[in-house]
């Protein structure tokens, strides 16, 4: 039996850190257990060096040197230090007091800062930090990956869609042929949904709070009840770049999370909808894919080129969505003034951004392996007549002749009908000589509305 003594690509027991490594890559900096470590030290050195500010008596501000220091602690957090702070962990069974006794360790030969060193998590409890940690963690990924990978597919769904803006298909509904429509308006119906999902992510108003153990500042005001520790509080949050929440338990309540998973969770629904579809246009033979040197189908059918990557995208959407929903659903609820099942759920943001990432990629590439068969999605809807019944119809109902529907029914029911039939069915009918000649001229190509305009708009 095989033992590998240290983690690898190959041993890993996610993909995500093993096939898929590579994939997720961009977000470790952002939400891996390194990234909330140094999260956790920015907030913490944000918090003091607001008090720094406050006009304490027993704490003067601090000189800009110190202050470089504390600043260059930030940014200079590495993947040694997240292991030191692990191994401070070790002993004191604390993810967050390890932060704080770091902290302590690496401004003692800092005769200002050790002096200040009970400042560091002054009033604080761990959760004010997390909470915080987690706001900063799930902004940033959303600004530098979620919503450029989101903003990237939708773009290039809007080029496909000018791009065949006038090629004509034959539309399905209940998988039965209906009114034509145009290659490119499908995928512009795409892109303007998931436009819309982009805003919505990016609408959700990331919220913190610094408030103590259960929310109403009672270590602080023991203090310093002459502070006013809510502005104060969103002073520094402000700082951030984040927003108060002036009312919580010992945890922020999570409602602006649960609504940022949502949102990212409906952008994800929205392109697993185009995976599918596209997976059955591939299998109508409207697409080809385009082919790579040394690439197998199948282990016993050469001829096979599969539509792979919308069937890797359509399951780690399903992943994605699943670790989502359960975030969404979880984290808002919580026990009297907390438990700690927020905390262990919490740990799998980059597991569900993760997903999102493998499956955005393998979209985008599935799409870019694309050309277009011209000649299998006209021949079908070329050997569609009977979707004229519609227009014929209508036609009929405007100039007032008697039973259209029925009549265009007892026609193409179940039976269909060539062109030669409904040429036929049209002369026999008693309309004005203009509206005749347009039923006469049409096709099921030329059947498609403002299709062309619309995908051309986008």
């Amino acid at each position: 039996m095989l033992i590998a003594p240290q983690l690898s690509h190959l041993n890993a027991l996610s993909p995500l850190d093993g096939r898929y490594a590579a994939k997720g890559q961009p977000l470790r900096a952002t939400l891996s257990e390194a990234a909330f470590m140094a999260h956790r030290v920015e907030v913490e050195v944000a918090w003091l060096l607001g008090l720094s500010e406050a006009g304490l008596p027993e704490l003067r501000p601090f000189s800009a040197s110190s202050r470089a220091a504390l600043k260059q602690l930030v940014d200079e957090f590495s993947e040694e230090d997240a292991a030191r702070i692990k191994a401070i962990e070790k002993v004191t069974n604390h993810d967050v007091k390890a932060v704080e006794y770091w902290l302590k360790e690496r401004v003692a030969d800092n005769a200002e800062l050790a002096a200040a060193a009970e400042f560091i998590h002054f009033a604080c409890t761990s959760e004010d930090i997390n909470n915080t940690s987690h706001a900063l963690m799930l902004t940033r990924a959303r600004a530098q990956f979620i919503v450029p990978k989101l903003a990237e597919l939708c773009q290039h769904l809007k080029t496909l869609a000018r791009q065949f803006a006038d090629q004509p298909m034959l539309s399905r509904t209940h998988g039965q042929p209906a009114s034509p429509t145009t290659l490119g308006k499908e995928f512009a119906n795409v892109a303007a949904r998931l436009e819309r999902a982009i805003a919505a992510i990016e609408a959700v108003e990331p919220l913190a709070k610094l408030n103590g153990a259960t929310g109403n500042y009672n270590a602080h005001m023991s203090a310093y009840p002459e502070i006013d520790w809510p502005a104060f509080s969103a002073g520094v949050l402000g700082g951030l770049g984040l927003t108060q929440n002036p009312y919580s338990i010992q945890i922020e309540p999570h409602d602006w999370m649960a609504a940022l998973f949502d949102a990212v969770g409906r952008a994800n629904t929205i392109i697993l909808d185009l995976d599918r579809d596209i997976w059955g246009y591939v299998a109508l033979g409207y697409f080809k894919q385009r082919l790579k040197e040394g690439e197998v189908g199948s282990s016993t059918m050469p001829h096979k080129v599969n539509p792979i990557d919308f069937e890797n995208s359509e399951g780690n959407l399903g992943l994605a969505n699943a670790v989502l929903r359960h975030l969404s659903e979880k984290l808002p609820i919580s026990r009297w003034q907390r438990d700690l099942t927020d905390s262990t759920v919490l740990r799998n943001l980059g597991v569900a951004f993760g997903y999102c990432a493998v499956a955005y990629d393998a979209c985008l590439r599935g799409l870019q392996k694309l050309e277009l068969n011209a000649a299998a999605i006209d021949d079908d809807i070329d050997a569609c007549w009977e979707v004229l019944a519609e227009p014929v119809q209508t036609v009929m109902r405007r100039y007032g002749l008697p039973q259209p529907y029925e009549q265009l029914k007892a026609l193409t029911r179940g039976k269909g009908i060539n062109q030669v039939g409904l040429t036929e069915f049209i002369n026999g009918l008693d309309l004005p000589a203009e509206p005749k000649a347009r039923l006469l001229a049409l096709t099921p190509r030329t059947y498609i509305g403002l299709a062309a305009d619309l995908a051309r708009k986008i």
